[in-house]
């Protein structure tokens, strides 16, 4: 190669190196473009709508929107949707502790699973509707008996998934921590957390987006505040703008939990798939 050539080539590398980095950049940026266009198009698709049919039942977006910002600067949005939030958070930590720890058990003693099953069966067809009045009934209108609910309905799921990662645990890695006398804590952190990861990441994912929904129920039906509990008091009133703000507001919240916590923890807790593979 001459050296006229030569200088050509280092001078087009940078080039091609600036037009991957511009491909990477326009690449990375596809899927939030996507969504922007998805959310216009549904927002234009519900002006039309509610232009075409114009009801009380079936508001504008502006109106909505209206909703969303009188009740934001008054304090009565936030105030309410923390407090849902708080009631998530508390279930989700109550139902994903116990039903792991159920699951692991029932994964790895064979009798207490044959003996348990039905119990782990009974709890999974009985509607959550059921348990959410008897909780009430029993314990009373307070909050223990609300997230008590919640956790009870979530439980039999998270059991059934970390049984099933249980199950799956790898005996060799037991022999070896065996031979290495690894101690209660070690066997824990280097053995079973590893590989029950990926079974508590889908554990927690379906866990939070079915709590959430429950605990909307639990509020409509025995709490005084709450996101549940505004959408019974705006059904009562007829006020569809308002019930549709609340529930915009908090199902975005959700969404952010969705794409800020639990899917980077699902992608790290799988990581070793996209390595494999």
């Amino acid at each position: 190669m001459s050296v006229e050539q030569n200088g050509l080539a280092h001078r087009a590398e940078p080039s091609t190196a600036a037009g991957r980095r511009g491909r990477g950049i326009v690449s990375s940026m596809a899927p939030a473009i996507t969504v922007i266009v998805s959310l216009v198009a549904l927002y234009l698709l519900w002006t039309v709508a509610a232009t075409l049919w114009p009801s009380r039942a079936f508001p504008q977006p502006h109106q909505v929107w209206a909703v969303l910002v009188k009740d934001t600067v008054n304090g009565e949005l936030p105030y309410n949707l923390a407090i849902t939030l708080g009631r998530v958070i508390a279930a989700f930590v109550v139902a994903m502790t116990i039903g792991s720890v159920i699951g692991i058990l029932l994964g790895i003693s064979r009798r207490a699973d044959q003996f348990f099953n039905p119990w782990v069966i009974l709890f999974l067809n009985i509607p959550a509707l059921v348990i959410i009045v008897l909780a009430y009934i029993w314990f009373g209108l307070n909050e223990v008996a609300a997230i008590g609910a919640v956790a009870v309905n979530k439980i039999p799921n998270v059991v059934v998934t970390m049984r099933e990662g249980a199950r799956a645990l790898d005996p060799r890695y037991g022999e070896m921590a065996t031979v290495y006398r690894f101690s209660a804590l070690d066997r824990l952190r280097h053995i079973l957390l590893p590989q029950l990861q990926p079974y508590f990441a889908a554990a927690a994912r379906s866990g939070i987006a079915l709590i959430w929904k429950i605990v909307l129920v639990v509020e409509l039906l025995g709490r005084s505040n709450g996101v549940g509990f505004q959408i019974h008091l705006y059904f009562q009133l007829f006020d569809v703008a308002a019930i549709l703000a609340y529930t915009l507001a908090f199902v975005a919240i959700m969404l952010l939990i969705e794409l800020l916590l639990v899917q980077p923890f699902e992608r790290h807790a799988t990581r070793w798939r996209r390595r494999a593979a």
